[in-house]
């Protein structure tokens, strides 16, 4: 019988725990439950013996690939994958697998949530702007930067996105104004909203050089991953301008640094982005049906290693 792991240090909520294990019983498959663990050991110990891992923020590296001797596939329930050694995974022949999408409307809320907490001076009693009329900069234009737009023209804002690899028609289908590149979105826009990925060519992209493009008043919001951030450069470009804003929900490793600036930083304490009820059973449903998908029929549609 297949048997499928749910490894998750930060657990589903029950809903999903038991809308997954309804997915995953009905299919035939033995479900096991590894949750708030608290050392690497017990993950050790629980991968012995399975075919397939549903995890979230979970670590898996070649350690564990190593002790998972029967496993085929790991779905990550969430966008982003870099928890997941892709290199290691494939060496073991393992298929993993993200849910993109699936998170998306929870983290696009998330950023219009902590921009007014900036725009209104995270509620000081002091007086504060609005959003409307404001030229809003989307770097990436995927799931969620569709999202961020959408909920963007309901507050009236101006909107703008730049994305490698998407086409500007496409942009532009979607009622967005496509821009050049990189620099210009970061010149045109009152606020830029990060939400590319954490790869070689955009880790500590965002510096000194990009962001003092930004107009007077700029906000920078980061719900995208933390290591995108030169956190040096950006803290120099705070103490020169006292202008400036970043808010994000990952929390800087010069967290403390950050702080010094008060009322023109925030972070939550830990990654909020995909904390919703819906979100949570959204990406854990996703994961559960393509294990399913994997294991009995071959279907490869979410693989992000080859």
């Amino acid at each position: 019988m297949t048997k499928v792991l749910i490894a998750t240090e930060k657990p589903f909520n029950g809903a999903a725990v038991a809308q997954i294990e309804g997915i995953l019983v009905k299919a035939g498959f033995e479900v096991a439950k590894l949750e708030k663990y608290t050392e690497k050991s017990q993950l050790l110990a629980a991968v012995a013996d399975v075919d397939a891992i549903i995890i979230r923020s979970d670590k898996i590296d070649a350690e564990v690939l190593d002790a998972a001797k029967n496993l085929k596939i790991v779905v990550r329930a969430g966008a982003g994958y870099d928890n997941v050694d892709l290199e290691a995974a494939t060496a073991h022949k393992v298929c993993v697998m993200n849910t993109p999408g699936q998170n998306a409307n929870a983290v696009a809320e998330l950023v219009f949530g902590m921009l007014v907490y900036g725009v209104r001076n995270f509620f000081n009693g002091k007086s504060g702007s609005e959003l409307m009329g404001k030229k809003l900069g989307i770097l990436a234009f995927g799931n969620v930067g569709r999202n961020v737009a959408r909920i963007a023209k309901g507050f009236g804002m101006e909107v703008f996105a730049y994305d490698a690899f998407c086409p500007a028609e496409a942009i532009e289908a979607a009622g967005v104004k496509a821009v050049a590149n990189q620099n210009e979105l970061f010149k045109s826009c009152d606020i830029v909203s990060l939400h590319i990925p954490a790869t070689a060519e955009t880790k500590n992209s965002i510096n000194y050089a990009m962001c003092s493009q930004m107009k007077k008043g700029a906000i920078l919001v980061n719900t995208a991953r933390k290591e995108v951030i030169n956190e040096a450069e950006l803290l120099k470009l705070m103490a020169e301008r006292e202008d400036f804003k970043y808010i994000t929900d990952i929390m800087p490793d010069a967290d403390a640094e950050f702080k010094k600036f008060e009322g023109r930083y925030f972070s939550t304490p830990k990654k909020m982005g995909a904390q919703t009820a819906e979100a949570n059973t959204n990406a854990g449903v996703a994961a559960a049906n393509q294990i399913v998908g994997f294991i009995k029929d071959g279907i490869t549609k979410f693989q992000v290693n080859k």
